[in-house]
């Protein structure tokens, strides 16, 4: 029998076939021993099983529709989507080649970062760091209360040496960093935001120099070619002020500070310069001004230290308009202001501003507060004094964030919870982010604008690593606020 003629309407006519057959050659054995009948049934049975497999799996296969030629057998359903004149045309199997991108991709635990997923960088700039430290100058550390990390030796005279050539003075950077595919940028960002943006990335630079104010750390600023006047102090006089490449977190601090709704730091955005930080990208910060320090030491008033920042926290000062007495020690900064700025400083662990010291965590060699040998006077914490605390001339009530370089390389077990000594209330519109899952897709939509400083990190896969440790962070931050029964309430600016 040819088993190519067989179909499933025919199976039961071959059964009866088979049975018969079986049945005489049986019959034809009983002459036989019983041993050789028995074999003979054996062989027999085997012949018949083997033979209805087989008779199954040609069936089976005859109803699967060959993809490649479209000659589909019994399923009505190929048969119903090549009607209609479509029976001759070869059938296109449907295969997807979408590649589905999911927000969360699969990361490994990021290594020991600072301000930069860039060790080698790190490294390189500690040997610097070391070398300063022999040179020994401990006046400069005195004096150097309301500054940056941007006053290292290497950083000294550009301004007036001849590295800064033509191409520097003239481009700067590559054009149009600033990206932005959609109609518009992020709702979080401002007209004004893309437009300082687009100004510190892009503009052509006339001139860059050292500058050396009062109160302030000497520090590099350029202009671009709209700036004619030599006077930096002009106001509305659009200047960057440039940072050190060790300082490249300020551009991370800059996106999460407008994602989280707190709009207290100036705009900043990565630039490359061809004559600072061997080729390597340089934060750029908008100079503004109007800024300075809350507690000038011009005033006759008391510096602000610890105690009297605890102070001010439990009097509440300017809060629903009360006017603050004199005992109270309050400055002119509104009392939420001091709520928006630990959310923001915890986050990024950002602890020269209200533990200068380090007296809320165990730091490294190359902090701040032990290079400069700040770190043992943690005993009488109340005289302590806050560093970098600043607001703009002609709005003394709401605090500027300056000098945001933030550490990524701390884990949970070496927070600094000092930061958050003394607060009862939070800001509603920066926890609710932290609450709703949505912090890690705000913040690579907002870092993707800046083109420079997300190659610089590695592309995706290098920002992933430093919105984990925020991710971490916040966690923590939230088991805090259930923990210690912290109210997180509406603050409008």
């Amino acid at each position: 029998m040819n088993t190519r003629s067989i179909r499933p309407g025919n199976i039961a006519n071959s059964l009866l076939y088979w049975s018969i057959s079986f049945w005489r050659l049986f019959n034809c054995c009983k002459s036989y021993s019983s041993t050789r009948k028995y074999l003979f049934v054996a062989v027999v049975c085997f012949i018949y099983l083997f033979f209805t497999v087989y008779v199954n799996n040609t069936t089976n296969r005859d109803k699967r529709p060959d993809l490649w030629t479209g000659q589909g057998r019994s399923d009505p359903e190929f048969t119903d989507g090549v009607r209609d004149g479509d029976a001759n045309e070869s059938f296109s199997p449907t295969r997807s080649n979408v590649v589905y991108i999911t927000l969360k991709s699969k990361r490994h635990k990021p290594a020991n970062i600072r301000g930069t997923v860039r060790p080698k960088l790190r490294k390189k700039k500690v040997r610097v760091r070391h070398q300063d430290a022999q040179d020994g100058t401990r006046n400069k550390a005195n004096k150097d209360e309301h500054t940056s990390n941007t006053n290292d030796r290497s950083w000294k005279l550009l301004g007036h040496s001849d590295r800064f050539n033509k191409i520097d003075r003239l481009y700067g950077s590559d054009p149009s960093s600033i990206r932005i595919y959609s109609q518009r940028a992020p709702q979080w960002f401002s007209d004004e935001d893309i437009a300082d943006m687009r100004f510190l990335a892009d503009s052509t630079i006339t001139h860059i120099e050292e500058v050396t104010l009062r109160r302030f750390s000497s520090f590099i600023l350029f202009k671009s070619e709209i700036n004619r006047t030599e006077d930096v102090h002009e106001p509305g006089k659009c200047c960057g002020v440039v940072r050190s490449p060790l300082d490249v977190s300020e551009v991370f601090a800059f996106h999460l500070d407008r994602v989280l709704g707190l709009n207290r730091t100036s705009p900043t955005v990565s630039r490359r310069f061809h004559a600072l930080g061997d080729g390597q990208s340089c934060p750029v910060v908008l100079w503004d001004p109007s800024v300075s320090p809350v507690a000038d030491a011009d005033q006759t008033s008391e510096r602000l230290t610890w105690g009297s920042y605890q102070a001010s926290l439990k009097h509440k000062c300017w809060h629903k308009g009360v006017t603050p007495k004199a005992e109270w020690g309050c400055t002119s900064i509104h009392h939420h202001e001091w709520s928006r700025l630990v959310v923001f400083d915890f986050l990024l662990q950002i602890y020269e501003r209200l533990d200068r010291n380090c007296c809320g965590f165990k730091p490294r060699l190359e902090d701040t507060c032990v290079e400069l040998g700040h770190h043992g006077e943690c005993k009488d914490k109340e005289s302590v004094e806050l560093t970098h605390i600043f607001h703009r001339k002609h709005d003394p009530r709401h605090l500027v964030f300056l000098n945001n370089k933030g550490y990524f390389d701390r884990d949970e077990e070496n927070l600094n919870f000092k930061l958050l000594e003394g607060i009862k209330e939070l800001p509603e519109q920066s926890i609710s982010v932290l609450r709703s899952q949505r912090l890690r897709e705000r913040l690579l939509q907002s870092l993707f604008l800046d083109q420079q400083y997300w190659e610089s990190q590695g592309g995706r896969q290098g920002i992933e690593k430093l919105i984990d440790v925020i991710e971490r962070r916040a966690k923590v931050l939230l088991t805090y606020i259930n923990a210690h029964g912290i109210k997180v309430v509406p603050m409008n600016s």
